[in-house]
């Protein structure tokens, strides 16, 4: 670890790769011999054109992107997808399905409904969005325009180990915080959308791949603002404005760094060992410390746990205590309390490691 940074367990934005951050520290002032740097130039630059087609080239080989989708780099991260989905891809059927399994979808459930019906096909906040129910129990309409389902739910941590089937219906995933942490089968989806502040970069982007039968504008609604518009975005190269060029510039150098390392398998196997390590650490506490999710539905990326049943005063003394061995942002979400460590792409094995001996420690200094 560098001189003075500590191990960040935030859930977004979060921890990136060393090797990238210090690569765009080099090329911070001065971009490759340009004499300013990408957050000066224009957009239009052969320079940055350059940084903007090779990000989109990295997209479609390290996700395996087929060449007719079309590759959409929005502003507004994955929370303004709530409505472009919808605008885009309601057409004349006017509903759509979701699957609500976390406080994510459900908001993107709660958005369809400002312009047609989002009908929740299944919902379990009665457990605390902490499992995911079999297909049986899904109550799915052949004739929903798609269905939408978030395949990993950051403030309760669940994670779908599979991708849905729901027929001939076209399906929609939020993928924003374990996007770029394994393989994903795109040609599945009719659209793929995804925050890049996890496992990509830094905040300020939403990157889309879109089928083409949703990027020509056939589906849209006509109150659909044109900047919202999959056309509009794909027609235009994802410029039909200034976009947000430092932070596609910081994701093209993540991309660069994936494919060195070994593309998508490379951050699945890290994913695997890191989620490990950390819920046998959790399991193996004789109930000190406590996962509340399901353990088929639990997430490699956001792992919530409790301190002897939700001990608040004994929480507390955990964070405080985390701190002093250089382990940050490991408290719960403000909805939900308790502790939570995101073990995004950019946290290395050593910080999880680090980790789970204090947890180890800690316990046995205050298990009575």
């Amino acid at each position: 670890m560098a001189e003075g940074r500590v191990y960040n367990f935030s859930a977004g934005p979060s921890v990136m790769p060393l090797e990238v951050l210090e690569e765009v520290q080099k090329e911070l002032v001065n971009y490759k011999g340009s004499g300013m740097s990408v957050m000066e130039m224009s957009h239009r630059s052969k320079e940055f054109m350059t940084i903007a087609s090779e990000a989109e080239k990295d997209l479609r080989d390290i996700f395996g992107v087929p060449s007719d989708y079309k590759v959409l780099m929005n502003q507004g991260g994955a929370t303004l997808q709530f409505a472009s989905i919808p605008l885009n891809m309601l057409g004349t059927e006017g509903k759509a399905d979701y699957l609500v399994t976390g406080q994510w979808s459900e908001k993107a459930a709660k958005e369809c409904n400002k312009y047609g019906t989002g009908q929740v096909a299944c919902n379990t906040k009665a457990s605390k969005f902490t499992t995911i129910p079999g297909k049986s129990e899904w109550k799915l309409d052949p004739e929903a325009a798609y269905v939408h389902y978030c395949d990993n739910e950051t403030v309760s941590g669940v994670e779908f180990s599979y991708t849905p089937d729901v027929g001939s219906v076209p399906l929609v995933a939020d993928m924003s915080s374990n996007f770029c942490s394994r393989p994903v089968d795109v040609g599945k989806h009719a659209y793929i959308y995804a925050g890049i502040q996890k496992n990509l970069g830094p905040a300020g982007m939403a990157v889309g791949f879109v089928h083409p039968s949703y990027a020509g504008g056939q589906h849209e609604l006509k109150i659909c603002p044109t900047y919202m518009s999959f056309k509009t975005t794909a027609d235009n190269g994802s410029m039909y404005n200034t976009p947000a060029c430092f932070t596609m510039y910081v994701m093209g150098e993540y991309l660069k760094y994936t494919k060195k390392k070994g593309g998508l398998a490379y951050w699945a196997e890290q994913s695997d060992k890191k989620s490990t390590m950390l819920y046998n650490c959790i399991d193996g506490s004789d109930g000190f410390y406590c996962c509340p999710v399901e353990k088929s539905s639990r997430s490699r990326m956001n792992v919530p746990f409790t301190i002897k049943g939700g001990n608040e005063e004994l929480e507390k003394k955990f964070l405080d205590g985390a701190k002093k061995e250089k382990l940050y942002t490991l408290a719960g979400h403000r909805s939900v309390g308790g502790c939570r460590a995101s073990l995004y792409n950019g946290m290395p094995i050593e910080g999880v490691e680090k980790l789970t001996s204090f947890m180890k420690s800690f316990m046995d200094e205050n298990r009575q």
